[in-house]
């Protein structure tokens, strides 16, 4: 069989070749002829592929090895072939020299690493290609010192070149070849014993009865398979010293990662030679990784570690020392790795006999809120484990009934101690998936809360409060069946069986609930907290079982009748809006007994609107005692909450309401203390006059109104409007805030582009005057825009923190509001700049809301846009006292804010080229009024802060404004200080010598901005004009495409010299060596000194270590590389447990390169013509007189970024700032 026909077949075999996306690869030439000689025949697998290739080598072993060679060399991606004078005339370094100038490095992917389906297909095919390979010859040539021995050597050799798809690929091969080998010398282990046991029950035997040729035959066995299980040590040692030894610690993730995740097998495998500190301490090492994919195959392997009970004993020495970084790792910033080491902490609780004490746990029982359901119903799963062990008390002969009472028991005392309360949803969300059956369990939880605590085994008060919330989250969990808001959906359409589960969930609910809510309302009617929340119960009913049979009718005039008596009971908003959502879901017209319901709520209504009429006029004319202003406002407070969900304008409230609201405004006792009643009628009768005139402009959309009809909505939208805005100005803050609340709303809502749509809704197009944008900024600058301190706050000091927290609240309300009027045009953009003027001051509490509208206002018109933020600039600066301007503390503030809002364009450079030259010619407009007129204009220091845009600008823009900037200046062009700091930024595109302004201010018009600080971006990197602005971000990292052929060490700067940047070759993606660093010797694991050398443990290390700041920095166009290791940057361990003396390791030994011209390092030069030097220059080996010997440099001390203890999880907010900015635009 020919090597390329093999190598045909053996492709063939292991995927089907479909269209090759990645034109002009190494290997793209033979997958093609691959594909056109194909064989008409049904595919060949693995098993037949390795049968075939198995005859030919019996024939000709050398031609066999040829062929195998040549298969590994095209796996690579390499169009190169091995020769026979090659194989029969060259070392291995020789042959892997000459593939490697002959490896086309246009491409950067190769077979493994190459996107697609069928790509991922062929990784797998190659592995199960090699596992069949080694169990095809575990009889035969596995032992013929040739095959494997020649095979092995050449992959150690490729798994050390600078081509990483050699590495990469070699080294997979080699790791695979490895966990054959291990399985076969399990199996001949087992051979071992099996014949050693036969042996010995012979020769127990009486000499008449032994049979001296069968123990002949069974010594002769025993020795036989001695050598063979001697010679796979040999190739189990050798693969490990020469590949894995120096690839786990790999500059490339996935090399990493193949290397760690075989090592687990191994343990796992064959843990009698593999299960001890000098393999362990590898997985401890890694433990350590800056890449999450590494993390995750370490976490993995030690959990098949773990789940072996007969292996825990001699774990027992790496629990203790890596038990720590296990814990932090639960943090880790990969979510997977995450939920990978709780469900690890899991089976160290299950299957260790110390597990894990209250102090450990306590780092997993948090994530059970976490955001992220993954990592949530892992650390669910962690905690009902730990239930279920606290449960192991109660006797064994109890019922399902009292086991279930003590989980519940045990469930709320958790969930009261977290102190996460609000949260019980995520709670029952992290169970649901272990623990469904007992959040299903509505007969338990209810006859705890029917019980009475005097009876022993009754609930306290919290107690009762936390129960029933968890319940009703239950409720909702398994009526929905989706999760809480803010828990990451994987799946988002429910599958038929899930939607049947549901479907049945809902009617248990209902058949449950139905006879026992009634109860349950009358037990909790008094307790706000309690009855609020059982009240959500009805909205997951099944409505329609009321109807079904006439027996449940009963239920459902005893559910309403608790309903009206609660609402006669509480005046709180929450508990009223809860009983107007069940009242009006039992009103809806397409159930048989809405007539009833409605009936009852119309009685209801008609009983509190009385009263308040009733008071109306001794209201109107101040007479109304204390009394009788309480009667009517809760009665008001009352009608308020249902007219929020139920159309009340039959009753024909707004007059009322309305003349009550005039006389409030009018009367000069609404602001003093001896009216205390008064925010209480003013508050609900705002709400009832707004959903009044709202509910009318839905039945005139929906209806044909008459000319009457419309001009008397148009007269009420009016005259709320002016009542609104008197209301701003009042001292009660109550009051005002929902003014300006309500106002926001209407305008919105009665804008022209909102009623523009529809014809009949024209005429009532009511946009704001003059006046009212002027109060309502007002009110912006008084009350929105101002230090939480100004705010009177409760005298009592464990309610100040909620007190703030809910006026923040109610603020960023007002705020998005305001910003919606701006960004729907109701407002002018120009109004804008009485926000974009605390952008900077005021970021920490606004600043998400105020981003999102300046990236609005941009989408809407970007000049105007600008020009709104020079306005904005231009306000503060004319506001600062004359002794202010040109320096002090206020002027650096507005520069401050400048630099904020010159981020805010983003990178797209050519995009914004209109828009800032616009603020720029409107910023010199304004600093050189008066030019002509006075000796130096007073606006004039404006230009400094001016200048903080300039680095955005391009060079034929910069030299448009300094044209127009000499026009405005005159003929003289004096030479002030703040007009020459000016133009030196529209020539170096910086106002001062900033590190980074300065190098984003030479851009040329066809370059991206320069990079940040330790950053460095390669040539034929994307496009910025192909991203977008979420690359302003620095938490972003482009994905740049990485050189073919780059070496796998890292060059480490000495400490006393320069450090050099490689700005053509060093990329992101090339390999420059290892990222862990290692013990000196096996005894620091041992004798539990490991800690000293390894990272810290707490948030894992995602980022390598830089150099030191105070370092020069130059930049260099010559590539990196090194000498012979080329996958590390560490020594090696030198104890000689591990290692034996002359083994495998090696010391790197930097070499001299000589530099490129510096022609060929321009972007004039051409990308092939670099990575052909690159090439030579990754193969020249040196004369030993041009070696310059180099210190090695020291590792230091882990240290880890800010950036690094970044994680995923995060408790869920009670801001809920993320939903303002989606309902902004809604």
């Amino acid at each position: 069989m020919e090597v390329q026909h093999s190598d045909e077949s053996s492709h063939d075999s292991l995927e089907e070749i479909e269209d090759i996306s990645d034109s002009g690869s190494d290997f793209e030439v033979q997958l093609k002829a691959m594909k056109r000689r194909k064989q008409t025949t049904a595919l060949l697998g693995p098993r037949a592929v390795v049968d075939e290739w198995l005859d030919s080598y019996k024939q000709d072993r050398d031609a066999g090895l040829l062929e195998l060679i040549n298969f590994v060399v095209q796996c690579c991606g390499c169009k190169g072939v091995v020769s026979r004078e090659m194989f029969d005339g060259m070392q291995n370094a020789e042959i892997i020299s000459t593939l490697t100038k002959e490896f086309n490095e246009d491409s950067v992917n190769y077979p493994l690493c190459s996107p697609g389906p069928q790509w991922r297909k062929f990784r797998a095919s190659v592995c199960e290609f090699v596992q069949v390979l080694v169990r095809s010859c575990q009889n035969s040539f596995l032992y013929d010192e040739y095959l494997f021995s020649a095979l092995l050597a050449l992959l150690t050799g490729l798994s050390d070149s600078q081509v990483r798809a050699f590495r990469h690929t070699s080294t997979l091969i080699a790791m695979k070849l490895m966990t054959g080998i291990v399985e076969v010398a399990v199996m001949v282990f087992a051979q071992i014993k099996t014949t050693q046991r036969r042996y010995d029950a012979e020769r127990s035997k009486s000499a008449e009865h032994r049979a001296s040729e069968r123990l002949e035959e069974l010594q002769a066995t025993i020795s036989e398979l001695r050598e063979h299980q001697e010679e796979l040590s040999s190739m189990m040692n050798a693969t490990f010293r020469g590949v894995f030894v120096h690839r786990y610690r790999d500059r490339v993730a996935e090399i990493r990662a193949v290397c760690i995740e075989e090592m687990g097998v191994w343990l796992r495998e064959n843990p009698g030679d593999f299960l001890n500190d000098g393999y362990l301490k590898y997985l401890g090492w890694t433990l350590h990784d800056k890449q999450g994919s590494v993390r995750l195959q370490c976490v993995r392997a030690l959990q098949g570690l773990y789940k072996e009970k007969d292996l825990i004993g001699r774990l027992e020495l790496f629990t203790s020392r890596f038990k720590e970084r296990m814990l932090c790792m639960v943090l880790d910033k990969d979510p997977d790795v995450a939920v990978e080491a709780v469900q690890l902490l899991l089976l160290l609780q299950q299957r260790t006999e110390e597990g894990l004490s209250e102090e450990e746990c306590s780092h997993v029982y948090p994530l059970v809120f976490a955001s992220r359901r993954g990592l949530a119903s892992a650390a669910g799963a962690f905690l009902y484990h730990k239930l279920c062990s606290a449960m192991s008390s109660e006797p064994q002969e109890a019922d399902m009934g009292s086991r279930r009472a003590a989980f519940f028991n045990l469930l709320v005392s958790f969930y009261i101690q977290s102190e996460f309360h609000e949260h019980g949803a995520y709670l029952v969300d992290s169970l649901w998936g272990v623990a469904g059956a007992e959040l299903r369990d509505w007969d338990t939880m209810t006859s705890l809360l029917v019980q009475e605590a005097d009876q022993g085994r009754g609930l306290v008060d919290e107690e009762e409060g936390a129960l029933i919330e968890l319940m009703m989250c239950a409720v909702r969990q398994a009526a929905e069946g989706h999760p809480p808001v803010g828990r990451a959906q994987a799946k988002k359409i429910l599958s038929m069986k899930d939607k049947k589960t549901q479907v049945q969930d809902k009617r248990r609910i209902t058949t449950h609930f139905i006879t026992l809510l009634p109860q349950l309302l009358a037990k909790y009617s008094a307790d706000v907290e309690k009855v609020t929340c059982l009240l959500k119960a009805p909205l997951h009913f099944d409505l329609e079982t009321y109807s079904s049979t006439g027996r449940l009718e009963k239920y459902l005039d005893l559910l309403l009748a608790q309903v009206c008596g609660i609402v006669e009971k509480h005046t709180e908003s929450g508990v009223l809006e809860a009983c107007a959502r069940v009242a009006c879901a039992l009103s809806q017209d397409k159930y048989t007994f809405s007539g009833r319901a409605d009936l009852v709520v119309s009685q209801l209504l008609d009983s509190l609107t009385d009263r308040f009429s009733s008071h109306l006029n001794e209201l109107l004319q101040g007479t109304a005692d204390e009394d009788e202003v309480y009667s009517a406002a809760t009665a008001l407070t009352r009608i308020a909450a249902f007219s929020s969900a139920k159309d009340l304008t039959s009753w024909k409230l707004f007059e009322p309401c309305f003349q009550l609201l005039k006389s409030g405004v009018e009367s000069r006792d609404i602001d003093k203390e001896c009216c205390p009643m008064s925010f209480q009628l003013m508050v609900p009768a705002l709400k009832c006059a707004a959903f009044h005139v709202l509910w009318e402009k839905v039945r005139v959309a929906n209806s044909t109104p008459t000319k009457a009809e419309v001009k008397r909505l148009k007269k009420e939208v009016c005259s709320f409007c002016i009542v609104c805005q008197s209301c701003l100005s009042v001292g009660q803050p109550e009051i005002r805030d929902q003014a300006f609340e309500l106002l926001c709303d209407m305008l919105l809502l009665f804008g022209v582009s909102s009623v523009r749509s529809q014809p009949t809704l024209q005429p009532l197009a009511h946009p704001p005057s003059d006046s009212l944008r002027f109060d309502m900024a007002a009110f912006l600058l008084d009350y929105v825009f101002t230090e939480p301190d100004d705010d009177q706050l409760s005298g009592e000091a464990e309610g100040v923190e909620e007190v703030k927290m809910a006026t923040l609240q109610r603020r960023r309300n007002q705020l998005a509001g305001y910003c919606k009027l701006v960004i729907y045009g109701i407002l002018d953009l120009s109004t804008a700049t009485d926000v974009f003027k605390y952008y900077s001051k005021f970021y920490k509490d606004y600043g998400d809301i105020i981003k999102e509208t300046l990236s609005k206002t941009k989408m809407i018109s970007p000049v105007q846009s600008a020009k709104t933020v020079c306005l904005s600039l231009q306000q503060l600066f004319s506001a600062l006292a004359p002794e202010c301007v040109g320096g002090g503390q206020e002027f650096g503030e507005i520069r401050e804010l400048a630099k904020r809002l010159a981020m805010s364009f983003g990178i797209d450079l050519h995009r914004i080229r209109k828009p800032l030259v616009s603020l720029h010619m409107d910023g010199i407009r304004f600093a050189l009024r008066e030019a002509a007129e006075v000796e130096q204009p007073p606006n004039l220091p404006f230009l400094e802060i001016l200048s903080e845009f300039s680095f955005k600008l391009l060079r034929q823009d910069r030299a448009q404004l300094s044209a127009f900037l000499s026009a405005e200046c005159g003929s003289a062009a004096p030479s002030w200080p703040s007009l020459r700091m000016y133009q030196r930024s529209l020539q170096s595109g910086s106002s001062k010598p900033r590190e980074d302004g300065e190098r984003s201010a030479t851009l040329s018009p066809h370059s991206t901005p320069a990079a940040k600080r330790r950053r460095t971006t390669p040539q034929g990197s994307v496009s910025s004009a192909s991203r977008g602005p979420w690359l302003d971000s620095s938490s972003i990292h482009s994905n740049v495409a990485t050189p073919g052929l780059t070496s796998t060490v890292q060059r480490q700067p000495s400490k006393h010299l320069p450090v050099t940047h490689n700005t053509q070759a060093s990329t992101p993606g090339s390999d420059k060596g290892s990222i862990i660093s290692e013990p000196e010797s096996d005894d620091d694991f041992s004798e539990g000194g490991i800690h000293n050398n390894l990272a810290t443990p707490g948030l894992t290390s995602t980022v390598q270590r830089q150099p030191s700041k105070h370092l020069p920095v130059t930049h260099n166009t010559q590539a990196s590389t090194t000498g012979s290791d080329k996958g590390s940057i560490i020594s090696e361990p030198e104890s000689v447990d591990d290692f034996s003396e002359g083994s495998l390791q090696r010391k790197v030994e930097p070499r001299r390169r000589s530099k490129l011209p510096i022609a060929q390092a321009s972007p004039s030069s051409g990308h092939c013509d670099l990575e052909s030097h690159l090439t030579m220059l990754s193969l020249i080996e040196e004369d030993e007189d041009d070696e310059v010997e180099e210190e090695e440099p020291e590792i230091e001390d882990f240290e880890s970024d800010d950036s690094d203890h970044d994680t995923d999880f995060t408790l869920p907010s009670t801001r809920r700032s993320t939903s303002y900015l989606e309902e902004l635009f809604q």
